[in-house]
């Protein structure tokens, strides 16, 4: 039989001592000879159980009481509740070790949390000052390879101080997207509503993309002449159809090709971004909206990319209700697609 409460190990015990005792009488009167009076063990042998019982009973309910108690009222506090109540009839020390489990489990869960927030914190604190620090050196090595005589050399001069500038348009492009992820993750960020010609909104951005895409050989294309409206704050739109625009370009291939296409989905219009550029590995996939997160680090830093862009992107798309997915095959290309609600407004 499983022992379960007190009152069933009060019992037990009782009745182990009762017939230990009534077999001690019986025997003694046995030796003595006086068998006649035989019920007198078994009397006395039911009495010293029911005493048993009511000793044993209330001792392990006073030990169990204070020591339990004290772990309830433990648990409960740091979850934040009130004291648990605490019922002897009940399989206490089974309800205590589920509480302490539960209780463990939620510490371990929380301590993991903390554990991956401080790390992420560090990486983030690491990449960012990386970031910063880059541009900073370049500009300091320019201006010192001036101070130590080019400065007389014009050539020399607009050479150095145009890539100054650039160092200094990367560490601006990167503080005003920390600045802009900032406020999308602490609710600040406003979305404007308008109603907006996507199709057309998305050809001005490829024209006006058409001197870096030349650069890069990669020619982009708006794949639709029918026009879809929705309802979006344009200047967030901009800026999501121009970083996945120019990510396109960053990692597409000499000759290459991005194609925008849009889609009636019912409520929403879809609209995907496809290139045939160098692809993405398959574990990079469900990572790539972290911030500063890189697929290749080394070629999205020569592009002047500040790794926050895809993070920047997912919060707009879903500020305004949408959904934004990546489909990839490493060495074929990539394809972001995302929603956007379609205005009903004629």
């Amino acid at each position: 039989m499983s022992v379960s409460t007190p009152k069933d190990v009060a019992r037990q015990s009782a009745i182990f001592i009762g017939v230990i005792s009534s077999v001690a009488v019986f025997t003694v009167l046995y030796v003595v000879d006086s068998l006649e009076y035989w019920a007198i063990s078994i009397v006395i042998g039911i009495g010293i159980e029911e005493l048993s019982y009511l000793v044993i009973y209330r001792s392990v309910e006073k030990y169990l009481t204070n020591k339990i108690n004290v772990l309830y009222k433990t648990i409960s506090k740091i979850k934040g509740g009130a004291d648990a109540a605490f019922n002897m009839d009940e399989d206490v020390v089974g309800l205590a070790n589920q509480d302490v489990m539960e209780w463990a489990e939620g510490q371990i869960e929380e301590i993991t949390l903390l554990r991956e927030t401080d790390s992420f914190r560090k990486d983030f604190i690491g990449n960012l000052a990386h970031e910063l620090k880059t541009p900073l050196f370049n500009i300091q090595g320019f201006i010192l390879s001036l101070l130590e005589g080019d400065l007389d050399d014009p050539e020399i001069n607009r050479k150095f101080l145009s890539k100054a500038e650039k160092n200094i348009d990367r560490m601006t492009r990167l503080l005003e997207d920390l600045d802009s992820i900032s406020r999308i993750e602490s609710g600040a960020m406003t979305i404007t509503l308008e109603r907006v010609n996507i199709v057309e909104l998305s050809s001005e951005l490829a024209d006006n993309l058409e001197r870096k895409s030349k650069d890069a050989n990669v020619q982009i294309k708006v794949k639709d002449s029918v026009d879809f409206f929705v309802m979006c704050d344009v200047n967030k739109i901009q800026q999501v159809l121009s970083n996945l625009l120019v990510n396109s370009i960053n990692y597409g291939k000499d000759g290459g090709k991005t194609r925008l296409r849009f889609y009636d989905m019912g409520d929403h219009i879809l609209i995907e971004v496809s290139d045939n550029g160098i692809g993405i590995k398959e574990k990079d996939l469900l990572r790539i909206y972290e911030r500063f997160y890189r697929v290749d680090k080394s070629r999205s830093r020569n592009a002047g990319g500040s790794g926050l862009g895809l993070a920047i992107v997912k919060h707009i798309i879903e500020a305004h209700g949408g959904n934004i997915h990546v489909r990839s095959t490493l060495g074929t290309g990539t394809t972001f697609s995302f929603t956007l609600p379609k205005s009903d407004i004629e």
